[in-house]
């Protein structure tokens, strides 16, 4: 032993007989309340009260234990003789050791435990057999009363405060300028749904063949292709906002182009151009909605574009059932109007502002978008922060190939993937062509207007769903629908074209399995990776990133949408269905093992954990008994 740990049991020996003189003042009781009076809080904590408490408890079984002389001690032989095992166990652990005096609110286990095992020699048999079943875990246990209120008064002082309720006088003008951008996206989904309701009578006013018809739905994923291709360079110069405004114009043109028409060339230089404004607008919107929306709501708010692009497929399916192309085309045009309005009510992302230096404005928009009565001085400091490290940092655009970035892009691309390849859009254009070879009971311009109603709902039920039950949880139930219902498909179209089995009874099959498949399509692998493109690529990449994310999307649009009568005629129809399920199925694995989930997290924290920083973990976690010395 030590000369510090002989210290340590001489110093309550000095001063025995004084301690001992005052507890026979009074009880138990009334001494130990006697210290508690006189105690200061600062006392408590370093626990010099509890070891007064102990002295005067040992003082007093020492007077018991005398008053009752040998008589008594002869018949407590099996309780003395567990005393002096106790007391070669105390020796051991360096007998009546006072608490170690620390600034920590926890107390060191081993310290609790052996001051607490060492009071065995001062007390009752009772006490001494209940003390000896006592293990470490116990004696913690037991010390649990006099650390918790400490505890607790820490933990609410530094645990991660939690988000609170995030009020609609808030989001207001988060909402209003994610409806206004978003109102662009309608247009795309317009612009996709155009040669299903079209494509009849645009066969009949130009003499259109297959192979036409079908370069006029490719023609726009191909444009989309080259747009996404330098959307990201115009993002980083023009800004977010003025770029969505081009686009916008874009598609006016691309419109009025095909409303004039006077042969099947000019549809395709319209559906050219309304491409190239596709693949520009597919990656400035989730940009733009990432930088200015706050995590409560990035989620919900950011499948705006989603949801106003199935009412866009709405739209058109609806009007295709009473209007031509001609009127169709006309239609569109009208729908690029308003934004023309919006645009000048909402403001350019905070976080291209502070790209380009402009710190004033910037914290303008920030406030404008939090709301007048926000404080953000937290966020608009870490805004810069991250801007100030991009900028010292001096990365090249090879920064785009190192490991950390390029698994992040492997990871959207990989989203971008499924998402076509799962043959949403092949089943868009064509929805009405597949209806009609199903052989449905059901009349196949109603069957595509009730697809297109199931995929606007399921997007706001997609939105309502994404900030409680988290991105990966939406992905999976996405798959599994998609996954039954194309593997519904494919069944019935084989009993009904290799067998002769009469399918006839079946008639509302098909319709219940394009509303399963679009559903399921709508809650997670529509609107997810646009939206986790937006969230999961870092601030110095994302504009070239996202670029090379959409190309590729537009890329696998324009294979599916162009090789999809061709792989019917090939295969079939129902092997057509069943591959799209193969994918779907490798779309389930990969969401599984590869996608992290974003949910209520911040860019910079995503950034943070995704590319290797430090994480912020709650001091909390950190509260665990000090080193102990035994």
């Amino acid at each position: 032993m030590d000369s510090k740990t002989t210290a340590d049991v001489e110093e309550p020996t000095k001063d025995s007989k004084k301690k001992c003189s005052f507890a026979k003042e009074g009880s138990d009781e009334e001494s130990i309340k006697a210290i508690d009076d006189d105690s200061s809080e600062e006392d408590l904590d370093k626990g010099t009260n509890l070891t007064a408490k102990e002295d005067i408890k040992e003082c007093h079984a020492e007077k018991t234990l005398s008053e009752e002389g040998e008589a008594a001690s002869a018949s407590h032989q099996p309780a003395l003789a567990d005393v002096k095992k106790q007391n070669e166990v105390g020796e051991q652990n360096g007998n009546h050791q006072r608490l170690q005096t620390t600034d920590s609110p926890c107390l060191s286990t081993c310290t609790t435990a052996t001051n607490l095992s060492s009071l065995g020699d001062f007390q009752s048999n009772s006490t001494i057999n209940f003390q000896r079943k006592l293990n470490k875990e116990d004696n913690i246990r037991m010390a649990i009363p006099e650390i918790e209120p400490l505890q607790k008064k820490t933990e609410v002082e530094i645990e991660d405060e939690p988000s609170e309720a995030v009020s609609f006088k808030k989001i207001f003008k988060q909402l209003l300028a994610a409806v206004a951008v978003s109102w662009v996206s309608m247009i795309i989904g317009y612009s996709s749904a155009y040669t299903s309701p079209a494509e009849h009578s645009l066969e009949n006013d130009f003499g259109l063949d297959k192979v036409k018809m079908s370069w006029i739905s490719s023609f726009m994923p191909l444009g989309a292709l080259c747009g996404g291709l330098f959307g990201g360079t115009l993002i980083e110069h023009m800004g977010r906002k003025w770029t969505i405004l081009l686009t916008n114009v874009m598609f006016l043109v691309a419109w009025l182009t095909i409303f004039m028409a006077q042969n099947y060339v000019y549809l395709y230089i319209g559906r050219i151009i309304t491409g190239v404004s596709v693949g520009i607008t597919s990656l400035t919107l989730p940009v733009y909605l990432a930088e200015t929306l706050q995590p409560e709501v990035r989620g919900s708010l950011g499948l705006l574009p989603t949801a106003l692009g199935n009412v866009g497929i709405l739209l058109c399916y609806l009007f295709g059932a009473f209007y031509e192309w001609k009127m169709l085309a006309l239609i569109g045009a009208i729908l690029a109007v308003p934004f023309l309005v919006l645009i000048w009510f909402i403001p350019e992302t905070p976080r291209f502002l502070v790209y380009r230096g402009n710190e004033e404005e910037s914290r303008k928009a920030l406030q404008w978008l939090r709301g007048a009565d926000t404080d953000i001085e937290k966020e608009f400091h870490e805004l810069k922060k991250n801007q100030q490290d991009a900028d010292d940092s001096n990365e090249s655009v090879m920064e785009l190939f190192n490991r950390n970035n390029i698994k992040l892009l492997a990871i959207v691309l990989g989203l971008m993937f499924f998402q076509q390849f799962s043959g949403i859009n092949a089943v868009i254009f064509y929805t009405t062509r597949i209806f009609k070879e199903s052989g449905s009971s059901l009349n196949e311009n109603i069957c595509t207007t009730i697809v297109g109603t199931v995929n606007f709902i399921s997007t706001f039920i997609a939105a309502v769903l994404i900030d409680r039950f988290g991105r990966k949880v939406l992905l999976y139930i996405s798959s599994v629908s998609m996954l039954l219902s194309l593997t519904t498909l494919g069944t019935y179209f084989y009993l009904k074209i290799e067998t002769d089995i009469d399918t006839l009874q079946f008639g509302w099959l098909p319709l219940v399995s394009f509303m399963v498949y679009v559903l399921g399509f709508s809650l997670g692998f529509g609107p997810i990776p646009w939206l986790m493109m937006g969230e999961i690529l870092p601030a110095r990449i994302r504009g070239p990133a996202a670029s090379i994310s959409t190309s590729f999307n537009w890329s696998s649009t324009f294979i599916i949408t162009k090789t999809f009568l061709l792989i019917i005629e090939a295969i079939g129809l129902y092997y057509t269905f069943w591959m799209f399920a193969v994918i779907v199925l490798g779309s389930l694995i990969f969401s599984i093992f590869c996608v992290p989930e974003t949910r209520g997290k911040s860019l910079a924290d995503i950034e943070r954990q995704l590319t290797g920083g430090t994480r912020k973990v709650s001091s909390v976690a950190n509260l665990k008994p000090t080193p102990s010395t035994c």
